[in-house]
């Protein structure tokens, strides 16, 4: 508790009042409270309580999901260890981890907030590893048919094959629950496989995202963003046709 002798009589002076002297002491007052600057100082039975801030309002935080994602991508494994040898990434990730297990490429999401246990599964991203034959220029479809006597014309250079080599390729191919795992730090890890996406040489990549509650379309196509929309399409049961059958009004099926 704090003697209001302790504070100003500046104070009184705001309150428009001026102090009260008993006994040769000085008190404020009662039933008086001065607002100033942010400060609250309360005056009640000649005692002041010390002044406390006001808390400012919350800050509304904004919220971001993945509804739906679907992928198709394909690019060079060596593209995908060079691209995250300085990736850009979303604030919310401070590193990728990247593990392979067999012909399977995991990549985590490691969390810059310090305060998520390290037990709690991130978000990861998962690729098939597959080997694709790479042909230095591509192959010429075979000439139609001529006769025998031609082909054995050809010549030693006609038939000596194109140089080619074996590339392993990451295959980011699948919906949400297969590429794109684990909620916490979902949304980020989805930008990072936006950023992948780009660089990507072949595939398609498209989902439904809600940022601040307002949905979104994304589509990116052999390394391009394109644009997208959503549409609203009727439930699929009932647009059934009349030569379906009706599982659960059969006479058939008891």
């Amino acid at each position: 508790m704090v003697d209001e002798r302790d504070y100003p009589d500046s104070v009184a002076g705001l309150l428009g009042e001026s102090p009260v002297e008993t006994n040769g002491s000085r008190r404020r007052p009662k039933g008086q409270a001065l607002y100033g600057l942010g400060t609250y100082v309360e005056v009640i039975t000649g005692v002041t309580r010390p002044p406390r801030e006001m808390a400012p309002p919350p800050v509304p935080t904004m919220t971001s999901r993945v509804y739906r994602l679907h992928s198709t991508l394909e690019l060079p494994l060596e593209d995908v260890y060079d691209h995250f040898e300085e990736p850009d990434l979303p604030p919310e990730i401070e590193d990728v981890d990247i593990t392979r297990r067999n012909n399977t490429l995991i990549l985590s999401a490691v969390a810059t907030d310090g305060s998520i246990s390290k037990y709690t599964p991130t978000a990861q991203l998962k690729a098939s590893v597959t080997e694709n034959r790479v042909y230095e220029e591509e192959p010429e479809p075979p000439h139609a048919g001529g006769g025998g006597g031609q082909w054995g014309a050809l010549t030693e250079e006609e038939e000596e094959e194109i140089e080619s080599e074996l590339v392993e390729y990451a295959c980011f191919k699948g919906d949400r629950e297969t590429v794109l795992q684990n909620t916490t730090l979902q949304f980020p890890m989805f930008e990072v496989l936006c950023n992948v996406a780009e660089i990507a040489e072949k595939g398609t990549l498209t989902a439904i995202v809600a940022i601040d509650e307002e949905l979104q379309a994304v589509r990116i196509e052999d390394g391009e963003r394109t644009p997208a929309s959503i549409n609203v399409t009727e439930d699929p049961a009932e647009d059934r046709g009349e030569d379906t059958v009706d599982w659960r009004d059969n006479e058939f099926i008891r």
